[in-house]
């Protein structure tokens, strides 16, 4: 049992703060994950720049530009959970598309993910049925595919997809691009019901969370909620961003600044 599926034996209040690694520098990022943790984080996504990022809405893209403008990749990246583990045990989760990690070699990917002490992977770009030989490797290394469902995947293939990921599911809050406003609050309970109904793992949500009213209301219904677009707000045009990280996670977690 990894990191990931020892936080998810319980169903206690989750924030998943999600990080652009080497944003806005890269010799804040470690920093930034462990004043995460410090301020009531249950696990870390961090993300890997791609140059086309589809999930991503603008405020994630122009994060991920200026990481690749500021020299990252896989390797430096792995580097930096390496950095990590030293100190913590906190559940990461690299967030990242495909195509890197095919010219990274998939084989190659999984065994330098698991000597780094990466947890688990979420890959927007992946359909399950092309998770094949990801799926299979990576769970021989004991690391999490964390599958995606939107709004619009019905429950047979809701049952399908967690039944493939086996420890955790991420759900899609709204159809759309990351940073667009929240869900329909009455549509978004309605979505969620379904996936509590037929996913045989837990699930947690993401797209549209920004506050602590939103980071409570999503965890009565799901099993944590993960906080992207905002936070990347946050660090805009800030000359401390391990301090903002602590601060704005501290919000969300305890509501107080």
């Amino acid at each position: 049992m990894n990191r990931i599926q020892k936080i998810f034996q319980d169903r206690t209040e989750k924030v998943i703060p999600f990080l652009t690694a080497g944003y806005p520098s890269k010799k804040d990022t470690a920093q930034m994950v462990l004043a995460a943790e410090k301020s009531g984080a249950a696990m870390v996504e961090l993300g890997m720049p791609f140059s086309d990022p589809l999930a991503d809405g603008p405020i994630i893209q122009a994060a991920s530009q200026k990481a690749i403008e500021n020299g990252v990749n896989i390797s430096w990246i792995l580097e930096v959970v390496t950095e990590i583990r030293r100190e913590s045990e906190i559940p990461l989760a690299l967030m990242g598309y495909i195509n890197p990690i095919i010219n990274y070699g998939i084989g190659k990917f999984i065994h330098d993910c698991k000597l780094a002490g990466v947890d688990g992977l979420i890959i927007p770009d992946l359909p399950p049925e092309e998770a094949t030989e990801l799926l299979q490797v990576a769970n021989d290394a004991g690391i999490c595919i964390i599958l995606l469902v939107a709004p619009n995947t019905g429950n047979e293939r809701i049952r399908e997809i967690s039944k493939l990921a086996g420890s955790l599911i991420y759900c899609v809050a709204i159809l759309g691009i990351t940073g667009e406003a929240g869900a329909d609050r009455g549509e978004l309970q309605q979505y969620l019901k379904r996936v509590e109904e037929n996913s045989e793992c837990p699930f947690v949500v993401g797209f549209g969370i920004k506050e602590r009213a939103d980071v409570v209301e999503i965890n009565r219904m799901a099993h944590g909620a993960v906080v992207g677009s905002a936070i990347i707000e946050q660090l805009q045009n800030s000359n401390e961003p391990v301090n903002v990280i602590n601060d704005y996670i501290r919000k969300l977690t305890k509501g107080t600044e």
